[in-house]
């Protein structure tokens, strides 16, 4: 019911928002809202899962199955860019958008210079402050479904990237979806999806500079999963990923296993969006959790592609849902998400 509701509601403000900013020129904001002066509310911002996110020139943000990462005083939105195609072809690129506040968001176009002949997925970006370069781990496919990762290296967050190594050695062969994670000493971890180990789950080690992996790995976690993600609170290490689902419509759920190390060993600790008869609840495929600095502290955001879902059929653009704030109890656990049409966060001056 949920879903069917937003689909209409998806339908309905979809084609508000795109004849209000073909009629009247309107710049909206990412939350599609027109923005507001700057100061009128503080470092409060509204972030809405019901309309289509644009840039600063009324466009619609085409970043999908990526990361949202704080660099310095401005966020930036790391994604493939899809336009018109299916996503399974050589036309995908990846893009990046920064902003000072997730409203007002500035495409700073191609990411990655001189980008291999093959199909391209799930571009990541970590700093590293030995080296103070930006670094970029991504999915690339000479031929579907031969996956390899690459790493670029940047001086800067928005790039370009230059092309550091094109094919890195991971433990476990035909490498697909990933993630990155900086753990509080500094040191990078890899969590990604082995397609020849039907779709296996584990995390590995990087090196100090994030260019290589040392091949320390957690073993196999789950099989038949994709979409990955890492990230720690307090003491605790949270790896969140669920069954396959190749831009499926219905969304895929986010199971939750917890450990004391990066590398476990790991406990399964239920899943976020399914409910207790296990059908998704928000119609979406986890991309990242997103950290970010608000006045109360650090707050962790699900985010996850909504594949199939923009009335116009154009793949890029289909919604991205981004969660409020993710609720943790005493133990640990993480509660179920909830569809939001809009919520609001203090942002951290």
């Amino acid at each position: 019911m949920v879903y069917e509701r937003q689909k209409r509601l998806d339908r309905r403000q979809f084609w508000v928002e795109m004849g209000a900013a073909a009629i009247c020129g309107v710049v909206l904001t990412s939350d599609g809202l027109a923005a507001e002066p700057s100061g009128k509310n503080g470092n409060r911002v509204t972030i809405s899962n019901a309309q289509p996110r644009r840039d600063v020139e009324g466009k619609i943000i085409d970043a999908h199955d990526g990361c949202l990462e704080r660099f310095g005083d401005r966020f930036y939105l790391y994604g493939t860019a899809y336009g018109k195609t299916d996503g399974f072809g050589t036309a995908n690129r990846f893009v990046v958008y920064s902003s000072p506040d997730l409203m007002q968001w500035t495409l700073h176009g191609d990411l990655v210079k001189g980008l291999q002949h093959g199909v391209h997925y799930r571009p990541y970006v970590k700093y590293n402050v030995k080296t103070k370069r930006y670094v970029l781990w991504y999915n690339w496919y000479p031929t579907l479904w031969n996956g390899q990762y690459a790493v670029a290296v940047s001086d800067t967050p928005q790039g370009p990237f230059t092309i550091h190594d094109p094919k890195v050695a991971v433990k476990e062969p035909k490498p697909g979806d990933l993630g990155l994670f900086v753990d509080d000493d500094g040191t990078g971890y890899l969590i990604y999806t082995s397609i020849e180990r039907n779709h296996g789950i584990s995390i590995e080690k990087l090196t100090d500079d994030y260019l290589s992996s040392t091949r320390e790995n957690s073993g196999i976690l789950a099989q038949g999963c994709e979409a990955c993600a890492l990230s720690r609170r307090n003491k605790t290490y949270y790896a969140l990923f669920d069954g396959c689902c190749c831009f499926c419509a219905q969304g895929s759920g986010a199971r939750v296993y917890t450990a004391e190390s990066p590398l476990g060993p790991y406990t399964q600790r239920g899943n976020i969006n399914r409910n207790e008869k296990g059908k998704v609840i928000i119609a979406a495929q986890q991309t990242h959790i997103a950290q970010l600095p608000t006045a109360h502290g650090t707050e962790y955001i699900w985010m996850g592609d909504r594949w199939q879902s923009t009335p116009d059929k154009v793949k890029g653009h289909d919604f991205q849902f981004w969660s409020s704030p993710l609720k943790f109890d005493e133990d640990g656990n993480i509660a179920k998400l909830t569809w939001e049409d809009d919520w609001s966060i203090e942002l951290k001056p």
